[in-house]
């Protein structure tokens, strides 16, 4: 083997050496990430940063939740990153919408001739950005996303871009499924708290016609109906004004 052989041998046993030592960062972000309480976009942010990291020849990168019962959460990590998606998503087609479809890791080194994505890969080329490599989050219980990493030169991503990145994915997607889950969480928590609340005020409305009025319950609650009707306004808010009003006559009686 010649000195040059051989020092090409040597840059690219280097090379590995740090593409493993950016994976090697990359996970333990994610382990981290398990022991903080964040909100959820901020989460999936943090995730993205760490892809970038973790994925040799990335630029940036964006990351999209899907949720049955709201808008798909996208965050990125740089501006370029949001123009890029908003032309994938605006459009319905690019590697992130494949390889969340098809369950997929999608390669692309010259989006602008990529055949796969006309419309898309033309767009973003005239924006200066060339490469992307795509990966489906998938869990046990399907994917519940994507990673969409780019770069601005062409052929940026390799195998071997795509390989780290499929092990960097395995564990992102389950710290975002726990995220999502313990989002979900909050939300149904703040929901049945909200709804509590409402049948509460509603009820000490009702009380308060029937002393006024000597009517039965389910009468105070329909002339409460009646004038959130008349008032177009909701239930709960005629019901939060009455037992408002009814408050300040309490205080003006007492002093």
């Amino acid at each position: 083997m010649s000195a040059q052989d051989a020092g090409a041998v040597d840059r690219s046993e280097l090379e590995r050496g740090v593409e493993e030592d950016d994976l090697r960062f990359g996970l333990d972000g994610l382990a981290r990430l398990g022991l903080v309480r964040l909100p959820l976009e901020d989460l999936l942010t943090r995730v993205a940063e760490l892809a970038v990291r973790a994925i040799p020849g990335a630029d940036g990168a964006g990351l999209t939740l899907l949720e049955e019962s709201r808008s798909n959460t996208i965050v990125a990590t740089a501006g370029f990153v949001n123009a890029i998606d908003d032309v994938q998503y605006s459009i319905g087609e690019g590697p992130c919408i494949t390889a969340a479809a098809e369950a997929r890791t999608v390669l692309s080194g010259s989006l602008g001739a990529d055949p796969r994505w006309r419309r898309f890969g033309g767009r973003v080329a005239r924006m200066g950005v060339h490469s992307a490599v795509s990966l489906p989050l998938l869990t046990p219980d399907g994917v519940v996303g994507a990673m969409n990493v780019y770069a601005h030169v062409k052929d940026a991503f390799d195998a071997r871009s795509a390989e780290l990145g499929e092990l960097f994915a395995a564990p992102a997607a389950i710290a975002v499924q726990n995220a999502q889950l313990l989002e979900q969480t909050r939300r149904l928590a703040a929901q049945l708290t909200a709804t509590l609340e409402t049948r509460m005020v509603v009820e000490r409305a009702v009380g308060i016609v029937m002393s006024r009025s000597g009517v039965s319950e389910e009468e105070a609650l329909q002339r409460l109906r009646t004038l959130s009707q008349h008032e177009h306004e909701k239930l709960v808010t005629i019901a939060r004004n009455l037992v408002d009003e009814a408050v300040r006559r309490a205080r003006n009686h007492r002093d």
